[in-house]
């Protein structure tokens, strides 16, 4: 008997979930991509993916999606404002025409763990998030999880820290010579190579069960200093001027400042054992050297 092909469903398929699709295919998978732009999504087709063309903003314009059985990975990230996620409640509401999936990964953020002053994160720790950001994370993994229990389909949390990667680092930051956080003020941050994140996301489709929450980092915490250091240095640009803190407050942009004040150390310690993981990129002198 012909084993069933494994099929797919990844909505918001774009730097993290093209990465997916093209290893969720290699495995044998059947995958479908949706995307708000009609043009990125008849670039998929040409590759040969299933495509839905939706933008999650307006529910009567979202089609009728069929994810019966399928592994759906959820990458689209909550619109600005507010404290809650209404593309997330969109998206679940439209999957209430289709036979639920067998499992949801969604792809969540670690400040929804809040300010917790360099102090180590677990999966255990309390989400109590300060930032509106966090907030609209938080309600997003909340409004999984109460269709999953609806539906009885599992669902898992990846908690993840800042991505980077090919395309994906601060070359404008550098280029304009932004401020930068001195670093002796500046705590500790996280990040992920985004290859690494992609392995990372199948590991929890295959391994995770429902209720799973996992963070996801490499394990080797640096401050934003010194991530924007080490990115200007392999690109032999001058770094960027520093400042104090109360300088920052002043000329730092809000989003910018909220980054390097949330300061934490994330543990992976889980996501390495629980998913089997091996990172190719466990610091960010591989990474960037892989991300040029």
């Amino acid at each position: 008997m012909e084993s069933q092909v494994q099929k797919v469903f990844i909505a918001g398929c774009g730097y993290i979930g093209e990465r997916v699709g093209r290893l969720a295919r290699q495995s044998g998978a059947e995958v479908t991509c949706m995307s708000r732009s009609r043009e990125h999504g008849e670039k998929l087709a040409a590759e040969g993916y299933k495509t839905v063309a939706s933008t999650l903003d307006d529910p009567t314009g979202i089609p009728a999606l069929n994810v019966a059985g399928s592994v759906v990975y959820y990458f689209v990230p909550p619109p600005g404002g507010g404290i809650s996620d209404p593309r997330a409640r969109n998206f679940c509401a439209a999957l209430g025409g289709s036979a639920a999936p067998n499992k949801i990964i969604y792809i969540s953020a670690t400040s929804v763990y809040g300010k917790t002053g360099g102090a180590i994160v677990t999966e255990a720790s309390p989400a109590t998030p300060a930032s509106s950001m966090g907030k609209r994370r938080l309600d997003a993994e909340n409004t999984f999880r109460e269709y999953g229990a609806a539906c009885g389909a599992a669902v898992i949390i990846l908690r993840v820290s800042g991505i980077y990667g090919p395309g994906r680092l601060p070359l404008m930051q550098i280029q304009q010579q932004q401020p930068l956080l001195r670093e002796e003020e500046s705590g500790p941050s996280n990040r992920i190579h985004a290859d690494d994140l992609a392995r990372i996301c199948l590991a929890a489709a295959e391994k995770g069960q429902d209720g799973d929450i996992f963070n996801v980092s490499d394990g080797h915490p640096s401050s934003m200093t010194t991530y924007f250091n080490a990115v200007a240095d392999i690109l032999q640009q001058p770094r960027q001027p520093l400042v104090t803190l109360e300088e920052a407050r002043r000329v730092m942009s809000p989003l910018m400042l909220s980054y390097v004040s949330e300061t934490r150390v994330v543990a992976n310690s889980r996501m390495l054992e629980r998913l089997g993981i091996t990172l190719r990129y466990p610091t960010i002198a591989e990474g960037l050297r892989a991300s040029l």
